[in-house]
C-alpha cells in the first residue's frame, strides 16, 4: 500500500514558490504528516521536478496531497494465492541475531517456536523485529490452542499464527474465533495500541487484518487425520499443517515415523486437503520435512509451504560436522574401527516438532 503524505502551507498573503525556496526564516507554517501503512516505509526525495509550485488559495491556506509508491514485501496470503511454493524454517533457539541471519538467507518465513521452543512472548518479540529487518514474514506457533494464547501472538503482529493438535471442525472453528475480533470472534481488542496495527499508526489495520494474517491450523494425530475434511472446510482456516511427529506417537510408532502405516495415514491426510483446495481454492497444505521425506519430496506431492530445518537441527549438524573433521585428521593413521566410532555422532537425527 502506497504511503499518503500531506503538506500545508499557511501564508500571509497569496504566493507562489518553490517548496525548496521554504526556509526556517520564513513566515510560513509548514505541517507534516506521515501515515505508515505499509509493514516497510521510507521517505521519498521531494524535488521540484516533483512538486514544483505551492500555489495558495484565497482563504490563505494550500493542502497539495502527493502519493508515493513505496510497496511493501508481499505478505504470505497473497503470495500462496498467486500459487508460489514457499519454503521456511522453525526457529526454537528465540536468538534475534539468528533469526536476522534467516532471513537475510532468503527464507520465505520463519516460525517462532513457542510449542517446544524454551521462549514465550516476550522472548519472540525480538525475533520479531529481525524478521522484519530482513522483511521475512514471522509466524508464531502458539503452545496451545486457547484465546488467550492467540490475543498475545497476535497482538505483536505477526503474519501467521499456527495453533497445534487441531483433531475436528470444531476445534478449528475455535482456533479462527480467536483470530477475530466481535462480533465475528473472540479475540480480544487492543488495536489502537499494540505492534499489529503499528501502536494505532495504521488506520487500515481493522479493514485489512484478515486478509493478512495466515491462520494455521495442525493435523498431527489420528483423530485429525480421521476429521481432516471437516477441518480444511472451516471458514477462516488458511493452511492444514501436517505433523508426521506427533501423528506417529499417537499411531504407536514414536520410534519409528518412517513406519509405512504413517505414510500411509500421511497420504490420506494430504490427499484430503488438496482434494478440498483443489475444488474450492481456500487452503492450503504445509509441513515439515524429515530425513526420509525431505524438502522436494513434500513439494512434488503437492504441498504449497515446506519447512526444511529447525535453527537448532541446522546448528547441531553443522558443529557436530566440525568436530568430527577435525578429530578425523588427528587420527588419519589410525585404524577403521576409530573412524566407525567417530562417525557415530555425525549421523542424522530427527528434529522435533
Amino acid at each position: 500500500m502506497a504511503n499518503t503524505i500531506s503538506f500545508t502551507l499557511t501564508t500571509s498573503k497569496p504566493t507562489t514558490t518553490f517548496l525548496s525556496s521554504l526556509h526556517s526564516h520564513t513566515k510560513s507554517n509548514l505541517n507534516f504528516k506521515l501515515n505508515p501503512f505499509s509493514s516497510f516505509t521510507h521517505l521519498k526525495s521531494i524535488t521540484k521536478s516533483s512538486i514544483p509550485i505551492l500555489k495558495s488559495f484565497p482563504d490563505d491556506t494550500a493542502t497539495i496531497t502527493t502519493v508515493t509508491t513505496t510497496p511493501s514485501y508481499r505478505n504470505l496470503k497473497s503470495r500462496l494465492r498467486s500459487g508460489e511454493t514457499l519454503y521456511g524454517l522453525f526457529l526454537l533457539t528465540f536468538s534475534p541475531t539468528l533469526s536476522e541471519i534467516a532471513g537475510l538467507a532468503g527464507y520465505d518465513f520463519v516460525v517462532v517456536d513457542m510449542e517446544h521452543g524454551h521462549g514465550s512472548i516476550s522472548d519472540a518479540l525480538p525475533c520479531l523485529h529481525a524478521l522484519a529487518a530482513s522483511q521475512t514474514a514471522a509466524i508464531l506457533r502458539v503452545p496451545e490452542t486457547t484465546a488467550a494464547w492467540a490475543k498475545k501472538a497476535l497482538d505483536l503482529g505477526p503474519q501467521g499464527i499456527m495453533f497445534p493438535m487441531i483433531e475436528s471442525g470444531k476445534s478449528a472453528a475455535k482456533a479462527v474465533s480467536y483470530c477475530r475480533f466481535p462480533p465475528a470472534g473472540l479475540r480480544g481488542s487492543a488495536h489502537p495500541i499494540v505492534r499489529a496495527s503499528s501502536y494505532g499508526i495504521d488506520e487500515g489495520y481493522l479493514n485489512n487484518y484478515l486478509d493478512e494474517l495466515l491462520v494455521m491450523v495442525q493435523v498431527e494425530s489420528e483423530e485429525g487425520v480421521k476429521n481432516v475434511e471437516k477441518i480444511a472446510a472451516v471458514d477462516g482456516v488458511d493452511c492444514v499443517q501436517m505433523g508426521p511427529l506427533d501423528l506417529s506417537a499417537s499411531m504407536g510408532y514414536l520410534w519409528d515415523p518412517g513406519n509405512k502405516k504413517v505414510k500411509e495415514t500421511l497420504r490420506e491426510a494430504e490427499r484430503k486437503v488438496l482434494k478440498r483446495k483443489s475444488e474450492k481454492d481456500d487452503v492450503f497444505l504445509s509441513g515439515f520435512a524429515l530425513p526420509f521425506d525431505g524438502p522436494r519430496d513434500l513439494r512434488s506431492r503437492g504441498y504449497h509451504m515446506v519447512s526444511g530445518a529447525t535453527d537448532v537441527g541446522l546448528f547441531r549438524n553443522s558443529v557436530v560436522e566440525d568436530v568430527l573433521r577435525f578429530k578425523e585428521s588427528l587420527v588419519e593413521d589410525g585404524s577403521d574401527s576409530d573412524r566407525e566410532e567417530l562417525g557415530k555422532d555425525g549421523d542424522e537425527k530427527y528434529w522435533s516438532e
